[in-house]
């Protein structure tokens, strides 16, 4: 149940979830602040011309993982409220 649970997430996640998703990024305005200022760092990190002693590529992924994880449990939550 669990996995078919997550590929359900995914397919929302990935079809975009509209205004459910807009509803619940209003009602966490933290998490929707977040993901913003996530996706701001990965884009200073990606343009910069340095690799910050070699942590730039594994912290570019990281940034992708948390707005991917952050996603998910707005996707989560607007599954469980609507």
């Amino acid at each position: 149940m669990k996995f078919f649970s997550g590929i359900v997430l995914g397919m929302l996640l990935t079809a975009g979830i509209g205004l459910f998703a807009q509803n619940e990024r209003a009602m966490h305005p933290r998490i929707a602040a977040a993901i913003e200022a996530i996706k701001d760092a990965k884009a200073y990190m990606v343009a910069a011309p340095h690799d910050f002693g070699g942590h730039k590529v594994a912290s570019i992924r990281a940034c992708d993982d948390a707005i991917r994880q952050l996603n998910l449990a707005l996707a989560y939550r607007a599954a469980k409220d609507h």
